[in-house]
């Protein structure tokens, strides 16, 4: 049974974060788990997402899920914008409630920046630092 579809073409930052994400190289988007996925060939962000405290699950529809370089990590938790994501979270990830404040789309830039970095191919990363 596939997953319900969770979000909406119009939904609060997906065109600024589809615009961001599909600027890297041989990037692409599909939906997983009800939710845009951008990929090189590998997932390097995800939009929306949830988090589990005490037995209560949050949701986050309006969110990005990056994975986290662990030099970076420690500040980032300290920001009350970022959460762990349920089921990424032990993998590196965190997530960016992007209800939570205006949004700074050139941090948004460096997140999904550094996760590409993280995840993508060494022939793709080598194509940024092209002049």
């Amino acid at each position: 049974m596939p997953h319900p579809i969770m979000f909406a073409d119009d939904d609060p930052g997906l065109a600024e974060l589809r615009g961001i994400a599909l600027g890297f190289p041989e990037a692409f988007e599909k939906v997983s788990w009800g939710r845009p996925v951008f990929c090189a060939p590998k997932m390097f962000a995800i939009y929306g997402g949830s988090s589990k405290t005490t037995g209560t699950v949050l949701a986050y529809p309006h969110a990005l899920l990056v994975k986290i370089d662990e030099s970076e990590r420690r500040a980032l938790e300290q920001d009350g914008r970022f959460f762990f994501p349920m089921y990424l979270g032990p993998f590196g990830w965190l997530g960016l409630d992007l209800d939570a404040a205006a949004v700074d789309w050139d941090e948004v830039r460096e997140l999904v920046d550094a996760s590409f970095r993280l995840t993508a191919p060494q022939r793709l990363i080598r194509c940024l630092d092209v002049p």
